[in-house]
């Protein structure tokens, strides 16, 4: 397994986009940039257009493995640009598989911690003019994820990437996505096991409740 490192940065402010016909603002089209300063609440020259469901300050900076974009360009038979899926970091190495909720990265000056994977929305379709990408990406579970900031500071193209505690409870980003929209390994204890990562951030907290009370009362589904 190769150690974890940057493949790009991106940023950039809500803009208006006509998809369709329709205008609409949103934030994920973003462009490289030679650093991303990086404060607890947002990074500087960044930002969401929907402050009600994104951002804030367990979603500072938000992370995408590489390695997916070799997969989907392979599965849909079309480039992807740097940030297709409105990341500022592309990383290697750190797929969500490999990634968990309250491990503790230094990159470059900052020190982040994972608080969450990405809920995917529709949106991901219109950045990549691909209405097929959002059920693929909640197939896969390949959402990317994000991080709070412990430490404020600056991230460049060559900053290392440098896992310094990694959390004891080893819950993955996978794991949760899977057991919220598939009910992958869906029992009580499983829930219990990843309600006990206390940095995981509180609308995700409040999905897995929501499973827990499903699951008491029969009646859970697969979203």
């Amino acid at each position: 397994m190769s150690d974890p490192k940057i493949v790009s940065l991106c940023k950039g402010l809500p803009k208006n986009i006509s998809y369709n016909g329709k205008d609409f603002l949103s934030g994920i089209w973003k462009e490289e940039a030679d650093e991303l300063v990086v404060r607890s609440a947002k990074i500087d020259d960044d930002d969401v257009a929907n402050h009600a469901y994104h951002g804030g300050p367990d979603r500072v900076v938000c992370a995408y493995p590489s390695e997916h974009y070799t997969h989907w360009e392979k599965r849909f038979g079309q480039p992807l640009t740097p940030s297709a899926f409105g990341e500022n970091l592309t990383l290697s190495g750190m797929t969500e598989e490999q990634v968990c909720v309250g491990d503790v990265y230094q990159i470059g000056e900052t020190i982040l911690q994972v608080s969450q994977g990405r809920f995917p929305c529709a949106t991901i379709n219109k950045r990549n003019n691909n209405n097929l990408l959002l059920k693929a990406v909640v197939e896969m579970g390949y959402t990317g994820y994000f991080f709070r900031v412990l430490q404020e500071g600056t991230i460049r193209p060559d900053s290392a990437v440098t896992l310094l505690e990694p959390h004891p409870k080893r819950v993955t980003v996978a794991s949760i996505h899977h057991l919220y929209f598939h009910n992958q390994s869906l029992t009580e204890e499983t829930i219990a096991h990843m309600l006990e990562v206390e940095e995981l951030a509180l609308p995700w907290r409040n999905k897995l409740l929501e499973k827990q009370q499903q699951l008491a009362k029969g009646t859970t589904h697969a979203n």
